[in-house]
């Protein structure tokens, strides 16, 4: 299953990036001058397309469903809650959110093809992760500026634990916890069309998550750990997007395409590759108190341009975590969720939600650790 394009980028011995869009080379560009243009270049006509099919959408439902008006009543939103910065909010208004996510990861992959252990030792490297759970709490607070912005705070703890198989049979624990990189974000209204609306978001991602964690392994006492268990990109990232809500009735529905757009190298000599996000989802209220939904959410990313200083040369061939090379990829997962948000009572104004899913299609530059499920529970409460 192929959804949208794939961006790839490396870095040739003469300090020069090559770029390819589906496997054909566009060419090579200045490090310095044109690299970041080109990546946000293409991930802003990704997001074009987007609107433009959205757009389409829009203007043609609207005139089915004028009579329905998509007003402010309900502030929640009728997204998924592992959908964030989706819906606005009234003038005066706050939210607070706290969000747990967590993804667990077991067993390799390279490509669209699992890797057992010994696959990974027959490959020639020393160490096989087996196993990761990455936990995100996630806090964050949303106010609504005017009736068409909203601006968004959101700040991540991170706890990250991988297990390891040495080639002797050895097996042994690395992790790391504290803060993540926290993101500044608003959301704009372009425009709404009876019960449809298009919202622009536009973010910045602050490099508040360390890139220096360490742990005990094999090679010593506080050793420095590969790109996996660190907690920030150590880079100033842009966060553009749009997304699109819809609603008739018990049904609502939406999508949201966003991308990370990394800008420069960090303290470490490196930088995390891109990320782009395309989702959809459909909700239904079945009472005014509950609703369910399904979300299909497709994502890729690229390698890491550079390669962290901190990390021997010697590790990329030990172990595949250390490989800037083995860390690009692209996966579909399918997650269905619930929602509670009482109308009336002592809960009113209070909504709990939870989301589950797991991947239906995964390809990865490998050895690299495959996501077996994700889940997001998660609690709101209006201000």
């Amino acid at each position: 299953m192929h959804m949208g394009a794939t961006v790839c980028r490396t870095t040739c011995k003469a300090g020069c990036r090559y770029y390819s869009h589906q496997g054909i080379c566009t060419g090579m560009i200045n490090n310095n001058t044109r690299g970041h243009y080109l990546m946000i270049s293409i991930s802003l006509r990704l997001l074009a397309a987007f609107s433009t099919g959205f757009f389409l959408l829009v203007a043609r439902a609207a005139d089915e469903h004028d009579h329905h008006d998509m007003t402010h009543h309900d502030h929640f939103g009728t997204e998924p809650i592992g959908v964030m910065g989706a819906h606005a909010h009234s003038r005066g208004d706050w939210m607070v959110s706290l969000r747990s996510m967590r993804m667990d990861m077991d067993g390799n992959r390279d490509g669209t093809s699992r890797m057992s252990t010994a696959d990974v030792f027959a490959a020639g490297y020393m160490i096989a992760p087996k196993s990761m759970t990455m936990d995100m709490h996630m806090l964050s607070a949303m106010y609504g500026v005017s009736e068409d912005l909203t601006i968004m705070l959101m700040l991540p703890w991170l706890d990250i634990e991988m297990d390891h198989e040495r080639a002797n049979g050895a097996k042994f624990t690395t992790h790391s916890s504290g803060i993540g990189d926290v993101n500044f974000s608003g959301l704009y209204k372009l425009g709404q069309w009876g019960a449809h609306q298009l919202n622009l978001n536009a973010g910045l991602r602050i490099p508040t998550g360390s890139i220096d964690k360490e742990d005990d392994t094999p090679m010593g006492a506080n050793q420095h750990l590969p790109y996996p268990m660190q907690l920030g990109s150590g880079t100033w990232d842009l966060l553009p997007g749009l997304t699109y809500l819809g609603q008739a009735e018990e049904l609502s529905w939406g999508a949201q395409g966003v991308a990370v757009v990394r800008l420069g190298e960090n303290d470490n000599d490196y930088t995390l590759g891109d990320r782009f996000n395309l989702t959809g989802w459909v909700s239904r209220a079945w009472t005014p108190d509950w609703q369910s939904s399904l979300r299909l959410d497709a994502q890729w990313w690229g390698n890491i341009d550079g390669s962290d200083n901190k990390i021997p040369a010697m590790m990329i061939g030990i172990v595949p975590t250390a490989d800037p090379d083995l860390r690009a990829g692209r996966r579909v997962d399918l997650l269905v969720g619930a929602a509670f948000a009482p109308q009336a009572g002592l809960l009113r104004g209070h909504r709990l939600a939870l989301e589950v899913g797991r991947p239906v299609y995964q390809n990865l530059d490998g050895p690299q650790l495959e996501t077996d499920w994700t889940a997001t529970l998660g609690w709101q409460l209006l201000l």
